[in-house]
């Protein structure tokens, strides 16, 4: 298969079904900005994996993340189905990932300090690599707010996907902070 297709040269590309559309079409923003966080994702896990890296809890992180990252993927399917649908059988985002990711923030908060201001991005470069990603994850959010559907089945499924979205970037935002506690790395705070 070729990497390559030429069909994309006049700025068009093609939805799940084969529909074409502009590449500004609001689902093409959404899912390439989806595509984006899927890739600094991925950053973080190679920081991970780095041999330096001597924090204890790497593996389950690294897991944590490429979950995360397969979860994204199906996001991603979702917003690149047109509004009508396509009749094709998406596996439905389903509420376990939702609280996979509320267990994840309640078990690292209760690992970190109490946040008392606001918090400047920075730390080891695995933190700041998550903010840059919840940042990434915040315009994946406000993107989706502007898809909708006319077909329940796929709307329901958006609508779990948006929740999905705004829990991930708060996801991030406390892996970041809890990034810094096991690298004893002070945290910088905004005092106005």
């Amino acid at each position: 298969m070729k990497i390559y297709t030429k069909t994309g040269d006049q700025g068009t590309t093609s939805l799940v079904g084969g529909k074409r559309v502009f590449k500004n079409d609001p689902r093409v923003e959404a899912y390439g900005d989806a595509d984006e966080l899927i890739s600094y994702l991925g950053l973080i896990i190679a920081e991970e994996e780095n041999p330096a890296n001597t924090a204890g809890t790497a593996i389950k992180i690294r897991k944590d993340l490429f979950r995360i990252q397969q979860t994204l993927m199906c996001v991603s399917a979702f917003l690149a189905m047109p509004e009508e649908g396509t009749g094709k059988q998406l596996r439905p985002m389903e509420e376990a990932e939702i609280e996979f990711l509320e267990k994840g923030i309640d078990t690292m908060t209760g690992q970190i300090p109490l946040q008392k201001s606001f918090i400047i991005p920075g730390g080891p470069i695995q933190a700041a690599l998550c903010h840059v990603a919840r940042t990434v994850c915040r315009r994946v959010e406000r993107r989706c707010v502007n898809i909708h559907s006319t077909d329940a089945e796929l709307e329901a499924n958006l609508v779990k996907c948006k929740k999905y979205i705004n829990r991930l970037s708060d996801y991030l935002f406390t892996l970041a902070r809890y990034f810094c506690t096991v690298t004893n790395t002070p945290e910088q705070f905004w005092m106005p």
